[in-house]
């Protein structure tokens, strides 16, 4: 405990520091913002579904409580790394951020109604406000596991641990047919230049992870 707060007070106590992770955070409450403006938006306009070939072979399963809980110990687990290394807080949260507004742009450009037949999803849930089930264009829930496993690469359990729950929530959602198949495989690719792109745009605040 007080090594943790050693690397607080130290943390915090620099300004510029304490500057990145403050701008941090309202990057990605402003980007949160939109999220829920582009999910407004691709609920008014979804349109019809379509087929797709990996959904059609596969039963349709009910993964409501990994769909939210699971994923809501993901971010649990996410913050409690973020206490424990403070200084890895601009860079994870910025590129959280930058995550969560590419995948706006994406979501507002494509209007693809849900599969009919799909696993329940409980309306009165946490995360509400921040998917509407209609924003199926790139996964989230594989996304930001793999982009976790892409920043924290140099730590070897966190890695294969990230990468076991971006292949766990990207096979639960093809189950639940919550996400169409080219949700989840390209969210891979997004997310990996998603990442490249963070690096060069917060590039002070990636030497920090070292």
């Amino acid at each position: 405990m007080r090594q943790l707060f050693e690397k607080h007070f130290s943390f915090w106590s620099q300004r510029s520091l304490r500057v990145s992770a403050v701008l941090s955070f309202l990057l990605l409450l402003l980007s949160l913002v939109i999220n829920y403006l582009a999910n407004l938006y691709t609920s008014l306009h979804a349109s019809n579904y379509v087929s797709d070939l990996i959904l059609d072979h596969l039963p349709v399963i009910n993964v409501d409580f990994i769909f939210f809980e699971g994923f809501s110990l993901f971010l649990v687990f996410v913050a409690g790394l973020l206490i424990r290394e403070p200084r890895k807080i601009p860079f994870v949260l910025k590129s959280i951020a930058l995550f969560i507004l590419i995948r706006s742009a994406f979501m507002i450009l494509t209007h693809v109604a849900i599969p009919p037949n799909h696993s329940y999803v409980d309306p009165n849930r946490l995360l509400e406000d921040i998917t509407s089930g209609s924003d199926l264009f790139f996964s989230s829930h594989t996304g930001l596991p793999y982009l976790m496993a892409l920043i924290f690469w140099n730590n070897k359990f966190l890695r294969i641990i990230f990468l076991l729950a971006a292949a766990f929530f990207g096979f639960s959602v093809l189950l639940g047919h919550l996400h169409y198949s080219i949700d989840v495989f390209s969210a891979f690719f997004i997310t990996y230049s998603i990442f490249k792109i963070a690096q060069r745009f917060f590039s002070k605040d990636y030497q920090l992870l070292d």
